[in-house]
């Protein structure tokens, strides 16, 4: 499972809005340090945890101050357990102490869900059912969490609506049956998957009848 992280235009995107959302038009409590103050501080956990966002904290800093020197002690998907030094951070204290929050919120989300995911895959572990994402994701993020998954030991499910089919029951609702709505999706699937969801046996056997087959991962 390969843990490589989003673009990093993707990253960027995510990290530009955070900060103007923070900073708007100025740290103003930032300005009570002399600009060129320097400084030293580092990142530690306070519980157990799976890391995942380092490029985004990086990000962070580096966008408020260039010449930042970031040190991290551990990779993305690493177990930790409480009180553990993540990175250590030098540079212009005024950036560090601006960027610090929105660094911390996208470290703190990623790993959060890592960390939920891990908890899950390694409960079936011993089994060949694996863990997959959804789209429930925080808006504007779903590549971030989607990475997180993967960090934690989960498999990435569809991007979205457009990489997919997925008939969920207000699909069959709308269509009238399932036997009607998967004769549809085989109309229109192409190269795309197609995937039912049912909340019985009698649909599942529906389901099976109309020509859909049990899916196994990968």
């Amino acid at each position: 499972m390969t843990l490589t992280p989003p673009e990093a235009s993707v990253i960027e995107v995510d990290v530009r809005r955070a900060l103007a959302e923070d900073i708007g038009d100025g740290d103003l409590t930032a300005r009570l340090l002399p600009p060129e103050q320097r400084c030293e501080a580092e990142i530690i956990t306070r519980n157990d945890m799976v890391l995942c966002g380092r490029d985004w904290a990086d990000a962070c800093f580096r966008a408020l101050d260039p010449s930042v020197t970031i040190e991290w002690l551990h990779a993305d998907g690493a177990r930790l357990s409480a009180d553990t030094r993540l990175c250590r951070i030098e540079g212009a204290a005024r950036g560090i102490v601006s960027a610090e929050r929105s660094a911390l919120n996208f470290l703190q989300t990623l790993s959060g869900t890592a960390t939920t995911t891990r908890r899950y895959a390694d409960a079936l572990a011993h089994s060949k059912t694996r863990v997959l994402d959804t789209r429930k994701t925080l808006p504007g993020l779903r590549m971030a969490q989607k990475y997180a998954v993967r960090c934690g030991g989960g498999m990435n499910h569809r991007v979205g609506l457009f990489d997919a089919i997925l008939i969920k029951e207000n699909h069959i609702a709308a269509a009238g049956s399932i036997a009607a709505v998967i004769a549809n999706a085989r109309k229109i699937a192409g190269k795309y998957m197609v995937e039912v969801e049912v909340e019985s046996l009698h649909e599942f056997d529906s389901a099976l009848a109309a020509g859909a087959r049990p899916h196994h991962a990968r």
